[in-house]
This record gives structure tokens, C-alpha cells and sequence, in this order.
């Protein structure tokens, strides 16, 4: 089945789109996570996480993720404009913070990573995908979105904050290797329509 199909388009614009994510995707998936984090994240990721970068790793574990998804409540869509993957988003149900009881509400989804390509930025491909997760979200029964950012990532906290997101509480600390990352947990609410 072809996946696009299925999928409503969420803009008026004949030449931008996003859709399901199919493995022949991946290597451009891997592509745009790479250039996004080389450019965006250099001086928050270790160095040996972006120069030691696997492209093939990169592509297979994509490949996985869209071809054989760990549950039916997780996926991957992609931002099109023409011909061009420009951006991706992966969502999946959200794992419970140590300590943390679950949401009375409801499900909670987390969005994995939502990352557009800096070319391709100030587009509204970021907020076609994030749009797409939330409604995909809704659809499945969730009754909150979350999303873990690095502490000094400003310009994503910026981008959750004006579609209606904020901080939770919860941080965490990634160990690196080398400098730890601190991460600051940010969250929206859906109502009956699916909105934040």
C-alpha cells in the first residue's frame, strides 16, 4: 500500500507534504540527522559523536525503525518540499521518568527527535511534523506529548514553546563520556480535538 494514500495532507501547498516515513527513506533520514546535528549541535554533542558518525549505522537503524517498529504506536514521518526529504520526526509511546507515576489522563507520546534540516528551516516543515505526531497521537488515544531538549538547545525550546509547549519539571543528565548533557523535559496537553 502506498503510504501517502492514507496520510491527509496537512498543508494547501501542493509542493510540501509530510507523510509516513517507507525504508527507502533511511539513508536520507540518516543524512538529515547528521547534517542537522553537525551544524546545529557542535558545540553541545561530543566531538566523537559527530566526527565519528556512521552513515551506514545511521541508515540501518533507520531502516529498522520504519520497516519493523517496535510497537504499533511508534513511527516516523518525513517532510517533503518537491522531491526533497527536508526533515523527520520519530514517535513512540513515552517511557516513565524514575520516580514517575503515569498520567491519570492517559498515554503519553513522546516525540523521539524532530530535526529539519538547516537549509530547509523557517518553512514550516518543523511544524507540519510536529502537527502530523500530535494528531497521530490523538488518533491513538494519547492525552499529552513530550519531548526531551539539551538545556542550552534555545532555539528548539523556542520552537516547542510557540506551538504551546512547556517545561514539565523533570531534567535528567545524559552521560557522554565526556561533559554530561543536562536535558529539560517539555510537555502539551491534547484536548478532545488533539490540540495543545
Amino acid at each position: 500500500m502506498d503510504p501517502t494514500s492514507t496520510f491527509p495532507r496537512l498543508t494547501g501547498r501542493a509542493d510540501v507534504s509530510v507523510r509516513p516515513a517507507v525504508p527507502e527513506d533511511a539513508a536520507e533520514i540518516a543524512r538529515v540527522q547528521a547534517v542537522t546535528w553537525r551544524t546545529a549541535y557542535r558545540s553541545a554533542l561530543p566531538p566523537e559523536v559527530l566526527d565519528g558518525w556512521d552513515a551506514d549505522a545511521a541508515e540501518s537503524s533507520w531502516r529498522s525503525a520504519v520497516a519493523a517498529p517496535p510497537t504499533p504506536a511508534h513511527g516516523v514521518l518525513v517532510a517533503l518540499e518537491r522531491n526533497s526529504l527536508v526533515g523527520f520526526a520519530a514517535y513512540g509511546p513515552a517511557e516513565l521518568t524514575s520516580g514517575e507515576e503515569p498520567d491519570p489522563a492517559g498515554p503519553t507520546t513522546e516525540v523521539g527527535t524532530l530535526l529539519v534540516e538547516p537549509r530547509w528551516g523557517r518553512r514550516g516543515h518543523g511544524s507540519r511534523l510536529l502537527a502530523a505526531v500530535r494528531d497521530l497521537a490523538a488518533a491513538g488515544g494519547a492525552a499529552r506529548l513530550q519531548v526531551w531538549l539539551l538545556e542550552a538547545d534555545r532555539v528548539s525550546a523556542s520552537f516547542y514553546e510557540s506551538a504551546g509547549w512547556e517545561p514539565d519539571g523533570w531534567a535528567r543528565t545524559l552521560d557522554t563520556g565526556s561533559d554530561p548533557l543536562r536535558e529539560i523535559r517539555w510537555h502539551a496537553l491534547l484536548d478532545e480535538e488533539g490540540a495543545p
